[in-house]
This record gives C-alpha cells, structure tokens and sequence, in this order.
C-alpha cells in the first residue's frame, strides 16, 4: 500500500483512512496539473530527479503539491505502479496509474491529511542512457508519525539533455518484507 510514491500499509495500522492500497478514494478529485518548465536542477542528474519526485508530493496540512513539477519529471507515457500483498489472502497486485490519475487520487488526502516522503537511501544501476534507482523511503503523517516505509525502484531514461523518469514501482516494508541492508 502507499500514500504519495513510496506509502499506504502504513495506513490501515495508523487508523488513516486508506482504500485498496491507495488514499482515500471518496476525496478523489480532478486535479489540473498547470504546464510549467522543467527546472535543471530536478533534471539534469539521476539524484536530482528522484529528490525532485519526492519533494513535489509532499507537505503539511493545507499545502498544495506542486503537480506542475511532478509533471516535469515523468515521461507522459511514464506509469507508477504500487505492488500490494492483501494481509488476509496474501493475493499479490500491481496497480499502474499514470501521473494524472496519481494526483487526482490522491491530491486530496495528501493536501487534507499532510503528508512527507523522504529518501533514507538509494543505489543506482546505469548503463549508457538508462538507469535504474532502488530509493528506500519513509512516509509520515503531518504529526510526524512514520506510517509506512518501502522501496521504490525507478526506471529512468537520458533523451541527450535531461532525465526522466519512465516507471516508478514500489512495495512496502512488512513482516517477511524488510528493507534490505544496503538500502539503510
């Protein structure tokens, strides 16, 4: 499960109201994205834009994300998908949306609620004009309350002048599911 791009397991043990691994479907919402210019230094390195991901959905109680930001980072083909474990079936799921239906899901929870996501740690693999980051993450509530932690894995791609991010897969840290060491 997740909130934001790395969240939601979380959730159902902190007593936050969570829908099928995603936030709070009743205060899903159209969300206008507005077109804004993609800043260098979001684009320009591999860490720029996986720090730039994950600044641009979060915030406090209140705080508008910057989904015209978010916007910048993501091929418009670009997919992110939670992989989710149902903890009474142990039915595993994959659950792909493409930004625009991302922030319509979940801009209002996160604007409502507050929300953070921090990297903890990431490798990074690359070869020529790819790359893929595994970023271990946090995710908090507005109180501070860690709520779920996780592992995501972008796919990213070079277009010979800036980054982008093509897929960002995630699953969450649960029993028999821990970050790994490396990503500490």
């Amino acid at each position: 499960m997740k909130i934001g791009r790395g969240v939601l397991l979380g959730c159902v043990m902190a007593g936050v109201a969570c829908n099928g691994g995603r936030i709070a479907a009743q205060e899903k919402t159209h969300v206008e994205i507005p077109v804004v210019p993609a800043r260098a230094e979001d684009v320009n390195t591999i860490e720029g834009i996986v720090k730039a991901s994950y600044e641009t959905i979060s915030g406090g109680a209140g705080v508008p994300r910057d989904w015209g930001r978010d916007r910048t980072l993501f091929d418009p083909e670009s997919r992110s998908v939670a992989v989710t474990v149902d903890a009474k079936t142990g039915a595993i799921t994959a659950k792909a949306k493409t930004e625009q239906e991302f922030a319509d899901a979940d801009d209002a929870w996160m604007v409502k609620n507050g929300f953070t996501e921090r990297e903890i740690k990431h490798e990074i693999k690359r070869y020529g004009n790819v790359a893929t980051v595994l970023s271990s993450y946090e995710g908090k509530t507005a109180e501070g309350k860690v709520i779920a932690r996780g592992v995501n894995i972008f796919q990213l791609y070079f277009d010979g002048k800036r980054w982008w991010i093509l897929s960002m897969v995630w699953d969450e840290e649960r029993p028999g599911n821990p970050i790994p060491a490396e990503l500490l």
